[in-house]
């Protein structure tokens, strides 16, 4: 079964997340906050990851810049209630993360797993 980090520091936003994959057979760890998401990154093992841009502790693109330091190409989506999501790519080695403006639907939530997962050169083996 394929893990997921989901970082948001919105607890219902954490909570529809978290049963949308469940639902689709991913495992999933919660992080409340970068901090928390970056701990945990760096504990377990994962398959993939979904950070809010505007965390209220850290830039969601710092945690992202984290991961991707730590494991290069890793895949990740990238989520925001702003329309800002396309300056993303011009954020150095952030290239091939996903974007995902909220509100946002199960099933293109789940679009954009597969798609960064895709861009990662791999293929998350969930059932959808």
């Amino acid at each position: 079964m394929p893990r997921v980090l989901v970082v948001d520091d919105q607890k219902d936003v954490r909570a529809m997340v978290s049963i949308v994959l469940r639902v689709n057979h991913y495992d999933v760890v919660e992080g409340e906050s970068g901090v928390a998401g970056l701990k945990a990154f760096g504990e377990e093992v994962f398959d993939a990851a979904i950070v809010d841009i505007f965390l209220t502790d850290t830039s969601g693109i710092e945690v992202m810049a984290a991961i991707r330091e730590r494991v290069p190409g890793f895949p990740i989506v990238a989520v925001s209630g702003m329309t800002t999501l396309d300056f993303i790519g011009e954020a150095p080695g952030l290239d091939g993360v996903v974007c995902l403006q909220k509100p946002f639907r199960p099933n293109d939530l789940l679009q954009a797993l597969r798609k960064a997962q895709a861009a990662a050169g791999g293929e998350l083996s969930a059932a959808v």
